[in-house]
């Protein structure tokens, strides 16, 4: 997981670069910067017009450029930036917008009545009767109120006669849906248009009249110090000083959007011989956006991507004072940001990439979801109410730097070229990708690279099937039971799994961690050797010696009776005690492994002290020479590494010799490991 979230801080300083390096660009070839202002005396009546509409306010009554021009000054200060978005947002606007059509008294309630902190514009269409507005004016409107985030519907009373009655709705109108207080989860009022003239332009300035109307206006500046003074129960507020009658439409649809957390006030200072109230409080600029904070004054405008629109503010406003669900949504767009690195990080076959993407989609939205659970618990605690105005004070702290601004102008940037976002996500992930091949190659693990997606599903059922089937702890957990005879754990496993006819499937990892050493001897063993039991002979008439198992051998060519290099005895029987040989106790029953006639003595100092003595591998048949590698089982018998390693990995998990599994732990073993003479 660390290693995704390295990759994602990555990823976006690579953005941040990526979009200065783009800044650079511009001003190279055009000599401008998005934060350069604009003179709006320089502009065509049409981009005039333009950033009126997107900023709100209306020019119906403004033939004249002068008169556009004045209100474009009026409403604040123009910057290439909110131009570049304007023009953008004007040609992106061709298609048309989308509306909901309602179905009747519930689906209107649950949308608009219940809707506590959005704005709503419904034409009803009485029953048996033309819609107020034509087809192509209702378009027109809907492409224009849906830019400051007003939702529109459309209510057929032929779906609902009855409701439409008890509204009084026996005409075809206009409803505006409308929060009137400025508490979060307050009281929605519904307003019906009764204007007798149906163009778009006068609709619109009802609408925004109707939501300037619950925004505070200050037009005394006596009253102006009596707000800026007052603390209440908004520490936020966000203050508009301007000569306008009205505030523009995105101002008013903020306000509506902020409910509960900012409080928007509007100071007309047309008619204010002085600026003297204004100078007192720190305003000498007119027109301002001021944020005003318990930590001071922020006035909006002066940094990066700072804009006189919707989107930019709204941003801004956001990340200053957020709520609950911004913050949970940045944390689900970080997380799956996270994951979706996987599909680069993870080598080898293609389907293998999508299987562990899905499986660690899923565990990181599922560890998301329970982790914000109780977080929303603590929240709610009355204790925690100082913890959280310390975090929303350190929160602003940080977003009014320079930096902050740096990364909402980008964040603005690549939400507005989506495609940009994901193509540099994607050249992020393949050299991600590019470098991890690189680093598994240096360390030759070419088999996970080349392997092909048959061959990774084959393994992938493989270890399902073995985990269904026959579930195994790891090495280094293995469970302390008794002998090979007195287990029934062991008994009941052979019984549920018998050779004959089903061999369990069994991870081969436990491998890895069996002990491996170099044999560090004085000289070499020679000579043939042979095992005996230290009780009676074979009943079969054959010496064990015979039984030695060949390379070829598996566990079905032996017999319980027949162990390799193993007799049964009764435990007063004499012990062989020639020298190289070894004894053992097991089961109440003694047994021995000899060496007819070593040529040199050994050096067992290297010898693990839990492994059996032996000077020969019993599956190749061969003696242990200098410096080879040996590995031992949990039974502690010892073989050539290389041997025993592809006796188990040829799905042969059990010793050789005594057929104990060789991924279970032996406890309790009461053996002597005598030193070679």
């Amino acid at each position: 997981m660390w290693l995704k979230l390295f990759f994602l801080l990555l990823y976006f300083f690579l953005l941040f670069v990526l979009a200065r390096f783009f800044e650079a660009i511009v001003w190279y070839e055009t000599g401008i910067l998005a934060t350069q202002l604009v003179d709006p005396v320089a502009l065509s009546f049409k981009k005039l017009k333009t950033i009126l509409e997107c900023r709100g306010l209306g020019y119906s009554g403004l033939p004249e450029k002068k008169d556009v021009r004045e209100l474009v000054e009026r409403s604040g200060t123009l910057m290439q930036g909110e131009l570049y978005s304007a023009l953008k947002n004007e040609e992106e606007d061709t298609e048309p917008a989308s509306s909901t059509s309602f179905s009747g008294e519930v689906h209107f309630y649950e949308l608009v009545e219940d809707t506590k902190d959005g704005i709503w514009l419904v034409q009803v269409i009485a029953k048996d009767r033309e819609p107020l507005l034509t087809k192509a004016n209702w378009g027109k409107m809907v492409q224009k109120v849906s830019k400051f985030g007003i939702r529109t519907g459309t209510f057929n009373c032929s779906s609902d006669p009855r409701y439409c009655r008890k509204r009084g709705w026996l005409k075809s109108t206009l409803i505006m849906s409308v929060p009137q207080t400025s508490t979060s989860k307050g009281k929605v009022m519904l307003k019906q248009y009764n204007g007798s003239r149906i163009e778009t332009e006068h609709i619109f300035k009802w609408m925004t009249a109707l939501v300037a109307s619950r925004i505070k206006t200050i037009r005394v500046p006596q009253q102006l110090l009596q707000e800026w003074n007052r603390s209440d129960q908004h520490p936020v507020k966000m203050f508009l000083f301007a000569k306008l009658v009205q505030p523009p439409a995105f101002f008013s649809a903020l306000s509506v959007k902020f409910t509960g957390r900012i409080e928007f006030i509007f100071v007309d200072v047309q008619d204010w011989d002085s600026n003297q109230c204004m100078e007192d409080i720190g305003v000498r600029q007119v027109p301002s956006y001021i944020l005003k904070t318990p930590e001071g004054t922020y006035r909006y405008g002066n940094s990066t991507g700072e804009y006189i629109s919707l989107h930019a503010m709204d941003t801004f406003l956001r990340s200053v004072q957020p709520e609950v669900n911004d913050l949970f949504v940045l944390s689900l767009v970080m997380i799956n940001l996270m994951a979706w690195m996987d599909l680069f990080i993870t080598q080898g076959a293609t389907i293998k990439r999508f299987v562990v993407l899905i499986s660690t989609l899923g565990t990181y939205n599922s560890l998301l979801i329970i982790s914000w659970l109780p977080i929303l618990g603590f929240l709610q605690l009355p204790y925690l109410d100082s913890f959280y105005q310390y975090s929303l004070k350190l929160l602003r702290y940080a977003d009014t730097t320079t930096i902050a601004s740096w990364v909402r102008a980008d964040w603005t940037f690549y939400s507005s070229h989506p495609a940009l976002f994901l193509s540099t996500y994607l050249g992020h992930g393949l050299l991600v990708d590019y470098f991890e091949k690189k680093k598994r190659r240096s360390s030759n693990n070419d088999d996970e690279l080349n392997a092909n997606n048959l061959e990774w599903l084959s393994s992938l059922w493989d270890w399902y099937t073995s985990y269904l089937i026959h579930p195994i702890a790891s090495f280094h957990n293995f469970p302390n039971e008794s002998d090979w005879d007195d287990d029934p754990d062991l008994l009941l496993q052979r019984l549920a799994f018998p050779d004959l006819w089903l061999r369990p499937l069994v991870p081969t990892d436990y491998i890895k961690n069996l002990p491996t050493w170099k044999l560090g001897s004085a000289g070499r063993f020679s000579g043939r050797q042979s095992s005996k039991a230290t009780g009676e002979e074979d009943r079969g008439g054959t010496a064990s010696g015979e039984l030695q198992n060949k390379p070829g051998n598996t566990q079905e060519d032996l017999t319980d009776g027949d162990h390799l290099g193993t007799g049964t005895g009764d435990a007063s029987g004499s012990a062989c005690e020639g020298p190289g040989c070894c004894s053992f106790r097991r089961g109440g029953r003694s047994h021995s492994v000899c060496s007819e006639a070593p040529v040199r003595e050994s050096d067992w100092s290297s010898w693990p002290p839990d492994m059996m003595q032996c000077t020969e591998c019993v599956v190749c048949l061969e003696n242990f020479e200098d410096g080879c590698l040996l590995m031992g089982l949990p039974c502690s018998h010892v073989f050539h590494q290389q041997c025993i390693v592809v006796w188990l990995a040829g799905g042969r998990h059990c010793c050789p010799v005594c057929r104990w599994p060789s991924f279970k732990k032996k406890a309790d073993r009461e053996e002597s490991h005598p030193t070679a003479n």
